[in-house]
């Protein structure tokens, strides 16, 4: 499962993971307890998935499938190779194995491959700004950023397009779940997610430390990466990133 195109901080700042369900779900997991909002260090993590959250699903928490007219909407970007409305993002994930909780949060880009139509709900994440990215900014057809964090060497992993929509994140009702919030209630949820979908790994890995210096050298020059949240909001699992960012570093990957 996935979740939450962008952000650069460190292998010290990151994303989550978990285990596979009949649709995938994928969440931005803190390294350290923090309270919601604060998302210091967000991590990916999957999450095996009851049929009690299934039947919970079906009563109104997401429903899977794509209307037509999403389906037409990631269609289009994808052959434009860009989002529907010209917005990118960045997803951050931890693709190696670290226990949360007692659960793995590993979830990497390959995990993401496995999934059934290579796509997963972008999950756990408990921070306002990134929520709200999600719930209210985030279109089908968005283009992203797989991100891998808490690594080394962390970086862009590859490519994810947005298939469904912010909706609710049924984790947040889950007494047994890592990113349960008690004070988060169904008539009044607080959390949100969207499902998100691989397009493709990038031909080659593109790092942190290579983005975090042609940052600098375009702070000062005013080039593309010149304002990259990956680097101004190095804090956030799910950040914006703008179109020019976006070709930039794919040409870079090339």
């Amino acid at each position: 499962v996935v979740h939450s195109f962008l952000s650069f901080s460190s292998c010290l700042t990151m994303p989550r993971a978990t285990a596979g369900r009949s649709t995938s779900t994928v969440r931005a997991v803190k390294r350290k307890s923090t309270a919601p909002g604060a998302e210091a260090a967000p991590q990916a993590k999957r999450k095996a998935k009851s049929s009690a959250q299934s039947k919970d699903d079906d009563a109104g928490l997401g429903d899977r499938k794509l209307s037509r007219a999403e389906s037409g909407k990631a269609a289009a970007a994808s052959a434009s190779g860009g989002s529907s409305n010209g917005q990118c993002w960045l997803f951050k994930s931890e693709p190696e194995t670290r226990i949360e909780n007692g659960v793995d949060v590993k979830f990497g880009i390959n995990d993401l491959a496995k999934e059934p139509n290579q796509t997963a709900h972008w999950d756990g994440v408990r921070n306002y700004q990134a929520r709200n990215f999600m719930r209210d900014q985030m279109k089908v057809g968005d283009m992203g950023f797989f991100y891998h964090s808490n690594c080394k060497p962390p970086g862009v992993a590859g490519i994810v397009r947005v298939v469904k929509e912010g909706y609710v994140d049924h984790t947040q009702f889950d007494h047994a779940d890592a990113h349960f919030d008690p004070k988060s209630k169904k008539d009044e949820p607080r959390w949100y997610m969207v499902d998100v979908q691989l397009v493709r790994k990038l031909k080659r890995f593109v790092p942190l430390n290579e983005l975090k210096s042609i940052y600098q050298e375009h702070a000062g020059s005013g080039g593309p990466l010149a304002k990259l949240a990956l680097f101004t909001s190095a804090r956030l699992s799910v950040q914006p990133v703008k179109k020019e960012e976006f070709d930039f570093i794919v040409q870079l990957s090339e």
